[in-house]
C-alpha cells in the first residue's frame, strides 16, 4: 500500500474575500460561514461544510462545496451590506491537490521550507508558502493530510513535481 498519495479535489467553491476585520459586516459574514473570520495570522475557522482560511489581516479565502457557489455568494455580497470591502469568486484561479498518507509531509518537505512539524503547522493553521517554486496555500486538514492550492496555471507543474517526490514512497 501507498504511503502516500495525491488526487484532485475538483469543483469547489473559493470566494476571496476583503474586509476591516473589526466591522459589522465581519461579524455578518461569520454568521453567514457559521465561523467567525480567522483574526490570527496562518489560522483557519471552519464551520459545516465552510473553511475560512487567513490570507492578511483584511484578507480571507473562504472554501465551500460546489452547491453553495451561487446562493453563499448572495447571502456574503448581502452581509457586506454598505460597508466597504469586496468579495470575488476566484473557484477557477486555483485547484486543490489532497495530499495524504503517513509519509505526506515528508513529501512537502522536500520542496517547502516552512516548518510542517506537527506542533508547528496542524489542523486549524495554513500558510502562503512556496512547494517547489510554486506559489500555494497549504492547510492540514488531518494530521497526514493537506490541501494544496495551486494556481491552475501551475497544477500540472506541480502534480509532476509531487508524484516524482512522492516516487520513493508507492
Amino acid at each position: 500500500m501507498a504511503e502516500v498519495q495525491c488526487i484532485e479535489v475538483p469543483f469547489l467553491t473559493k470566494l476571496n474575500v476583503r474586509l476591516h476585520a473589526g466591522g459589522a459586516a465581519a461579524a455578518a459574514v461569520g454568521d453567514v460561514l457559521s465561523a467567525p473570520l480567522p483574526v490570527e495570522p496562518n489560522t483557519v475557522a471552519s464551520g459545516g461544510a465552510h473553511h475560512v482560511l487567513w490570507l492578511g489581516p483584511d484578507e480571507w479565502l473562504v472554501v465551500a462545496p460546489p452547491a453553495d457557489r451561487r446562493h453563499l455568494e448572495d447571502e456574503l455580497r448581502a452581509a457586506l451590506g454598505a460597508e466597504s470591502g469586496a468579495l470575488v469568486d476566484v473557484s477557477g484561479e486555483r485547484t486543490i491537490l489532497d495530499l495524504s498518507g503517513p509519509r505526506s509531509r515528508e513529501v512537502l518537505m522536500k520542496g517547502c521550507s516552512i516548518d510542517l512539524h506537527p506542533t508547528a503547522f496542524a489542523v486549524g493553521r495554513c500558510a502562503q508558502t512556496g512547494l517547489a517554486r510554486a506559489q500555494v496555500v497549504l492547510m492540514p486538514t488531518r494530521e497526514d493530510a493537506f490541501w494544496i492550492f495551486v494556481r491552475s496555471s501551475f497544477s500540472d507543474y506541480l502534480s509532476a513535481w509531487l508524484g516524482d517526490a512522492m516516487a520513493e514512497y508507492l
